[in-house]
């Protein structure tokens, strides 16, 4: 069950029916946990056990956690959850990918390793849930957290449907305490998840959706793309996964919000990041912070030689790259990224004092439209090795990108004219999402619910109706992007 699909269009109005009006406030949790579990049934039920196993093995850890009198006993059990939770992580997700890895080396030596890889189905949402339960273990252990013995109450904060299979990856301070309150029917709260479910949807349906056809068009026939397609692809792409994902997340806060529950933000316009550290303190929050909190500062952080903190950088990003996927190219995607920091962190008084030494502020508006185009190109760059199906692909992809161009008119209408472009639906698409943003900014910016109500909701009539109108009329509910994770 996918949220752009007619069994959710059925299945969340109901549980808003029973959640409000029917069950009583007290048993809220128990129809909750019901309504997660059969979301996820949807999925794959024979893999239930997982989410199931990796909620009571975390939850039974905690209380020990936060009984032991000895130090030794706790980090016992704080080793034990890592080990399973992360085992059972790594034996679905990296399994394969690991044996192929290894297979190749043997065999480029001259060695004759025989393929020894499992049929193995990837467990929707388990990077998600997986993260989400050792933040609670290794925050109890810290003693940051306090300690659930309500079992029910645990197993919807692993589960809670719309936060499930691709975040945002909550906290237990967060969303423990807001699980267990009771909660009324609120106009403000449903209006505004209304709100932040169409823009979801229009994000998600209306352009995410169109905008993948086009990278289709490119990305799995790169012998028969160009400079041009590949660029604009890519460029097109950028756009595509934000819509996508950042669409699941507004759906999914928006959910959550119509019960009285609030998610944390997990996107706040990325592109407009003036640096790549900048634009992961923007884009999917929930995850970077968590590897902030989890990995890099227990690393030492910024509190350590500038070799080391380098060093701690990379580390975070090639744990980045794989929690994204068990492929090189994701990998590589990470590691690239860690580097566009370094380079950031080394480069960044020079340019400043580049700018000064010309007469230009480096703090001004020009320097500042100029950090954002380059951090947005340097981004959808790294897109390249994230989208690529592989690395036969991605060479060339590149190769392409660096050396197959013509700087004649009929080149870029010949390439535009391959790819199908609909340049007027493009265009329209794009405007209408720098519109949304700019008013979900000055809607945050105002001390009041409403800020030029007029304008907003007017405007977001039209993009339910178009949101609505494709999807009826399409070929299916297509997938989200960061469910493969």
């Amino acid at each position: 069950m996918v949220f752009n699909s007619l069994e959710f269009l059925i299945f969340f109005p109901i549980v808003l029916l029973l959640y409000f009006f029917v069950v009583p406030k007290k048993y809220n949790w128990v129809m909750l946990l019901a309504a997660s579990y059969y979301f996820y049934l949807t999925w794959k039920w024979q893999l239930i056990y997982l989410i199931v196993f990796t909620t009571v093995v975390s939850f039974v850890s905690g209380i020990v956690i936060s009984r032991a009198q000895k130090k030794s006993t706790k980090k016992f059990f704080l080793v034990l959850t890592l080990t399973v939770c992360l085992g059972i992580l790594f034996f679905y997700k990296y399994f394969n990918f690991l044996s192929t890895s290894v297979t190749g080396v043997i065999n480029a030596f001259g060695g004759n390793a025989k393929d020894f890889t499992l049929d193995l189905i990837l467990p929707v949402g388990i990077s998600f849930y997986t993260f989400q339960t050792l933040s609670y273990v290794i925050d109890v252990y810290r003693g940051t957290t306090p300690v659930e013995t309500h079992f029910g109450y645990y197993a919807l904060y692993v589960s809670f449907f719309p936060q499930l299979v691709a975040g945002p990856i909550e906290r237990p301070e967060n969303l423990l305490p807001q699980l267990k309150t009771e909660h009324k029917l609120d106009a403000g709260n449903a209006a505004e998840g209304l709100r932040k479910m169409i823009l979801g949807y229009f994000k998600k349906v209306v352009v995410a959706d169109l905008f993948a056809t086009y990278v289709v068009s490119v990305y799995s026939d790169v012998q028969n793309a160009n400079g041009f397609t590949v660029l604009v692809a890519t460029v097109l792409f950028a756009v595509q996964i934000y819509c996508d994902f950042s669409g699941y997340t507004d759906i999914a806060i928006g959910c959550a919000e119509i019960m009285g529950i609030k998610l944390m933000q997990n996107f706040n316009r990325p592109y407009t990041a003036k640096s790549i550290k900048e634009f992961w303190g923007r884009w999917h929050i929930s995850l970077s912070s968590w590897f902030k909190d989890y990995i890099y500062i227990p690393l030492g952080g910024n509190r350590v030689s500038r070799f080391r903190n380098c060093l701690n950088i990379m580390i975070v990003f090639l744990v980045s790259g794989l929690w994204h996927g068990a492929a090189w190219t994701f990998v590589v995607w990470g590691v690239l990224h860690g580097l566009y920091q370094v380079i950031g962190k080394f480069t960044f008084r020079p340019r400043n004092k580049m700018w000064e030494k010309i007469g230009i502020s480096p703090d001004g508006k020009l320097v500042g439209a100029i950090r954002t185009f380059n951090t947005f190109m340097l981004a959808a760059f790294a897109w390249i090795f994230f989208r690529a199906n592989s690395f036969a692909d991605l060479k060339v992809l590149l190769t392409k990108l660096f050396t197959d161009w013509s700087f004649s008119p009929s080149f870029f209408i010949d390439s535009l004219t391959s790819m199908g472009l609909d340049l007027v639906a493009i265009l329209t698409c794009i405007i209408s999402v720098v519109i949304l943003s700019m008013l979900d900014k000055t809607r945050l910016a105002s001390d009041e619910r409403r800020a030029k109500p007029d304008f907003r909701y007017a405007y977001l009539v039209w993009a339910i109706a178009f949101a609505w109108i494709l999807l009826l009329a399409g070929d299916g509910a297509s997938s989200f992007i960061y469910f493969q994770f």
